[in-house]
């Protein structure tokens, strides 16, 4: 099979199931680890048509919005495809949310057709829907995953009964006659939306990123080029189906270069760690977290590896003993910096460096997907000045990357992306003079201590080089002296022990200006984000009450270090 580059890219997303579908047609595209269930090439074409025509006689047609609560069922990749054949919008929402955040998910969004689990072994998500149901009279369909209709919300219908074989036989026949699903797959152009996701959350409110067909397919090629993926390649995905690392860019970069994905329907890492053994996986990717969750399991060892060949993380930095550790299961690795506004990475780390050169940076962009370093927006809407190399300033995305805004927010869209097309994805960093960029933090929770400004990175990449330290995360909370002053977060290594005086001992080794002025010794997790990053928002919080302690005792404010 010939190597996919940039000139001979496809326009859509679907027309690389197509196009395998006629090359290799009983190729495994997908399994489904939770059962054994796989589905070819061709029969994934198949029954994505059969999705695609059942939409279109709901009334779901190009620009209308399918919004979702499901787990990571091939099922779910199924209508997703579907959707995508008739150019209608697929907006997968977090299984984790609750009552109230799907509402405002879905008061954002205005979808036709909501797709939602019912009563699972894990949990019934019935009550919970029934109350969305009564907030969200704009739905017009409601489909329950389900099999028995006597467990159904009133209201809604059944996958099956939505699928029903009779019915999906008499539109096939009918549209043998009538061309309509042809004519409605050639309507959709590469700059048309697919796929919502919404951001973490992790600055403010979670906001709808409205991603292209172009989008996630140049991403696709960013990562299957970088990483050197193959049609021989068996990815197993784990993460949520709400965020762009399962969806662009596991799911769908393995689809395009014709490889076979590995379904973890929610995560699990005994159920990872099988599948990767069971299934011969050659390629996953996690964030840390995940990967520290497998390896403090009793039997991680018990599992063969040996059929991996790649081993992919993001989300946040790491340290050269993390990689040593993630050696052990797979021989080359790579992470890069992915954002949900350029529907995943957009920079790449060299597999074939050393774990230190790895560690220090998130690599470098791609031709087709360049990264700058750019001053602030200015007022006129236009990009600010590139920067050269080593200074620190605003990570800027250009080119087809760039996603297509935020789902009817125009203001908010603005302030992400200038009038002349260049995306301010809110993290601070520099690139060397080699093209490598190196990551500073979020804008907004830059610290100006003192009058200098402080990367939280920076501040926690000193600490976590303390033996004894698994974690830490600082935040920036008002002084009186110093505008604000730096708390750190420190989390101790399980079965050790830490004090926060040590840790101030050991930050003398900094700038004075970047030393925390209190730590706190965190024995509990720190909260995270529904993607598992660090909740900063939810640090803050926890920050202030800390602070109006130490001012009640005479402290914080009077602190001089």
């Amino acid at each position: 099979m010939e190597r996919i580059t940039f000139e001979t890219l496809l326009p859509r997303l679907q027309d690389y199931i197509s196009k395998y579908a006629k090359e290799c047609p009983d190729k495994v595209s997908m399994i489904d680890a939770d059962d054994g269930s796989e589905v070819s090439y061709k029969k994934f074409e198949s029954l994505s048509d059969f999705f695609a025509l059942r939409l279109r006689s709901m009334g779901i047609g190009k620009g209308d919005i399918i919004a979702t609560s499901l787990p990571l069922l091939k099922e779910f990749v199924l209508l997703t495809y579907g959707a995508f054949k008739i150019g209608a919008i697929v907006a997968p929402l977090d299984l984790r949310l609750k009552a109230h955040e799907i509402v405002r998910s879905i008061q954002l969004i205005n979808p036709k057709i909501y797709f939602f689990l019912g009563k699972t072994p894990i949990m019934d998500f019935r009550p919970m829907i029934e109350k969305v149901k009564e907030e969200c009279p704009q739905i017009n369909h409601w489909v329950q995953f389900t099999v028995d209709p006597s467990e159904l919300i009133k209201g809604a219908m059944t996958i099956t009964q939505m699928m029903d074989k009779k019915k999906l036989i008499l539109l096939k026949l009918k549209d043998i006659l009538t061309g309509a699903l042809k004519r409605a797959k050639s309507s959709v152009g590469k700059k048309d939306p697919a796929l919502i996701i919404f951001t973490t959350g992790s600055t403010g409110k979670p906001k709808p990123a409205l991603l292209s067909h172009e989008n996630i397919i140049v991403q696709n090629l960013g990562l299957y080029t970088a990483f050197d993926m193959k049609e021989t390649d068996r990815m197993v995905v784990n993460l949520p189906n709400s965020h762009v690392g399962c969806m662009t860019e596991q799911l769908m970069t393995t689809f395009f270069g014709g490889g076979t994905n590995i379904l973890i329907r929610v995560f699990d890492p005994l159920k990872t760690l099988q599948a990767i053994e069971k299934y011969k996986a050659t390629i996953f990717g996690q964030i840390p977290t995940q990967y520290n969750i497998e390896w403090a399991l009793p039997d991680f060892k018990k599992y063969d590896y040996s059929t991996l060949r790649f081993a992919i993380y993001g989300g946040s930095m790491v340290t050269t003993k993390f990689l040593e550790q993630l050696r052990k299961m797979a021989p080359r690795m790579g992470t890069g910096l992915g954002l949900t506004e350029s529907a995943g990475f957009v920079t790449y780390t060299d597999p074939d460096v050393s774990l230190e050169e790895i560690a220090r940076s998130v690599g470098k962009a791609l031709p087709f997907s360049p990264v700058t370093i750019r001053e602030p927006m200015l007022g006129n809407g236009l990009a600010g000045k590139v920067l050269p190399p080593d200074a620190v300033g605003e990570i800027c995305i250009e080119g087809p990357q760039v996603f297509l805004g935020y789902y009817k927010m125009p203001e908010e869209t603005a302030k992400a992306i200038s009038k002349d097309g260049v995306c301010y994805t809110g993290d601070i960093g520099s690139l060397d003079s080699k093209g490598y960029l190196q990551m500073k933090g979020r804008s907004k929770f830059m610290i100006k201590q003192k009058g200098y400004n402080v990367y939280p990175a920076d501040v926690e990449e000193f600490i976590s080089k303390m033996d004894r330290v698994a974690e830490a995360a600082v935040v920036g909370l008002g002084h009186e002296i110093f505008s604000e002053g730096i708390l750190a977060f420190v989390k101790p290594k399980p079965g050790a022990q830490i004090t926060a005086d040590e840790v101030m001992e050991h930050c003398k080794g900094m700038a004075s200006y970047a030393r925390p002025l209190h730590v706190e010794i965190f024995n509990d997790p720190f909260p995270m984000t529904r993607v598992n990053k660090v909740d900063y928002l939810a640090l803050k919080e926890i920050g202030m009450k800390i602070v109006e302690k130490l001012r009640s005792q005479g402290g914080w404010d009077k602190k001089k270090s």
